[in-house]
């Protein structure tokens, strides 16, 4: 939703924008907070760092490469191949996690608000930053023995410095962009971490994670000194969404599509805002277009490209086809 306001432009740096953003910013967090404990779990059941090498390998890559490689062949098309050397740059760069390098394709999204090819791809940096690393904090966590906790406390402080003390250390205009890169997004992950290993208190207490999550995520917002709980509250909240007594929603039963709806949203939105949709038909029907557009994509993507890459016993191909 907030990909769709922004780069509608309906309403530039407006209020709502602004609580979108914020938003926006929230479900990110919660992505890395997902992903440190998914990861470690991972890791956990690996019987090799070859095998944990290979199995993130597996999950992340194949589609990752179709999403980058799509707008590079329909840019080519669109422009009589015109700009070889554009192409090849922005190949480059989006193909080694490197966006910022390149963002932009000719032909595409020119003249738009936003001009980025597919913007929320940032967030895939420091994704393997953190598989990259995974293993060795892992390992250094290991040496703490039983002070294992204090050990995870030290990388989210670590984490929550680097993220609030950057912009005050550093006087340069990229200082908030630089503090937002790992390892600033650490004390997430850390808190993911957590998680994972107090999984099955989780599950058996979600009401309890739920109530200290909501309220260290309100005192995170009330005052800016206590930004650094945000982290904790949210993987209490996320822990209660998980864990709370309901219905099986069986979610993957079609297809585990979360993956393929983070990175094909934005260029899917930028490409029917290019063709005037937003302007033709209003924002709610054509977010309704683009929700079915994205979905359907993202199913393609994870049935043709995301599970055929996956191996036998991967935990996403098995819950997909329990469901």
């Amino acid at each position: 939703m907030f990909h769709a306001w922004a780069l509608a432009g309906i309403a530039p740096f407006g209020d709502l924008e602004t609580q979108l953003g914020v938003l926006a910013e929230i479900s990110i967090q919660g992505f890395f907070i997902v992903s440190g404990a998914l990861v470690l779990g991972s890791l956990d059941r690996s019987a090799s760092l070859g095998e944990y090498a290979e199995k993130r390998v597996r999950r992340l890559y194949p589609a990752y490469a179709v999403v980058v490689i799509t707008p590079a062949v329909i840019s080519g098309f669109l422009t009589g191949w015109a700009a070889p050397v554009a192409v090849a740059k922005y190949l480059t760069a989006n193909l080694v996690f490197l966006n910022f390098l390149a963002p932009d394709l000719p032909g595409l999204f020119e003249g738009r608000r936003f001009t980025e090819v597919n913007g929320a791809l940032w967030t895939l940096k420091i994704e393997v930053m953190f598989y990259i690393a995974l293993p060795v904090i892992a390992q250094v966590l290991r040496l703490f023995g039983k002070a294992w906790w204090v050990g995870l406390l030290l990388l989210y402080s670590g984490g929550v410095a680097w993220s609030m003390g950057m912009p005050m250390l550093l006087d340069h205009e990229l200082a908030p962009e630089i503090a937002r890169q790992l390892p600033g997004q650490m004390a997430f992950f850390a808190s993911g971490m957590a998680l994972w290993q107090l999984w099955d208190t989780a599950k058996a207490k979600p009401g309890m994670f739920g109530l200290v999550g909501a309220f260290l995520l309100a005192l995170s917002f009330a005052h800016p000194l206590a930004e650094f709980l945000r982290a904790a509250g949210l993987a209490g909240l996320i822990a209660c969404a998980a864990f709370a007594p309901g219905p099986r929603l069986d979610a993957a039963r079609f297809g585990d599509v979360s993956y393929g709806l983070y990175i094909t949203h934005f260029p899917i939105l930028q490409g029917m805002i290019m063709l005037g949709l937003f302007a033709s038909f209003g924002f709610a029907l054509s977010i309704a277009i683009s929700t079915f557009t994205v979905l359907l994509a993202s199913l393609l993507l994870w049935h043709l490209v995301e599970k055929p890459a996956l191996r036998r016993d991967s935990h996403y191909r098995k819950v997909s086809e329990a469901a």
